[in-house]
């Protein structure tokens, strides 16, 4: 992973931004992962075995991490942004 921005002070406020984007996130990504799961095995196309052994292959990793990486900076918006929500500079947005 990429060493993000220096963000200086960060407030207590961007700072529960941050955990509560965090929580929610991870509720989202829990569910839909056990959904998966759930529907996968019912229908014999996985076993808990054959998810062990694929978590263990290397481009899977890579892609894993990559995805991770991405998802990471997306939220360090919240510590970068400008405090007024009219104008969100975010150093990471696209350049036009």
């Amino acid at each position: 992973m990429s060493t993000p921005p220096e963000f200086g002070e960060i407030s207590a406020s961007k700072l529960a931004g941050l955990i509560f984007e965090l929580a929610s996130q991870l509720h989202v990504e829990r569910a839909h992962r056990l959904t998966l799961q759930a529907a996968l095995e019912a229908r014999g196309l996985i076993t808990p075995e054959s998810i062990e052994a694929t978590a263990g292959e290397s481009t899977l990793r890579a892609s894993s991490e990559a995805a991770a990486d991405a998802s990471i900076r997306a939220l360090l918006r919240i510590l970068s942004e400008a405090s007024d929500e009219r104008t969100p500079l975010r150093d990471e947005a696209p350049k036009s």
